[in-house]
């Protein structure tokens, strides 16, 4: 039983400890620019400011990630993940730069969570057909949303 549920998740707990790391790398950052804030207050700003925005976005991550997984499939929702914490990674550079340079980081990261939500709602309607009208579609849906995460990599 425990083998079971184990290889349900193991890819999503994965991303998980990735994106734990990811922040402890923002917050490493956020405290080297604050301990030379007398030297550069603008950067500083900029730093806690992209951390702060990638932290508020986090949980909704981290929510749609483990629901698109559970609820339908492990492996897009993982795919979907990492390639999040990639753009999330793109968004913060891009920040500490120029505020100019996060804008496709952001844009590209709300398509992600967008399509993340939509496997969650996906998989909710199947197991609504199927608890109410015997009617699994699941491998099919599992084959398109395999499919359509490889799209995510077009910009």
């Amino acid at each position: 039983m425990y083998n079971i549920v184990v290889e349900n998740i193991y890819l999503l707990v994965v991303i998980t400890l990735i994106s734990v790391l990811q922040n402890a790398f923002f917050a490493l950052k956020v405290e080297k620019e604050c301990n030379g804030l007398q030297k550069n207050p603008a950067a500083f700003e900029r730093v806690s400011c992209a951390n702060r925005n990638c932290m508020d976005s986090y949980p909704t991550f981290l929510a749609v990630m483990w629901c698109a997984g559970l609820c339908l499939s492990q492996a897009p929702a993982a795919f979907a993940g990492i390639i999040y914490l990639v753009v999330r990674q793109k968004y913060f550079v891009g920040y500490m730069g120029q505020t100019c340079q996060s804008t496709p980081g952001y844009q590209f990261g709300k398509r992600i969570l967008f399509f993340l939500f939509l496997m969650c709602i996906v998989g909710i309607f199947n197991y609504l057909l199927v608890r109410f009208f015997s009617s699994d579609y699941k491998e099919y849906v599992e084959t398109i949303t395999s499919a359509a995460s490889a799209l995510l990599l077009i910009p």
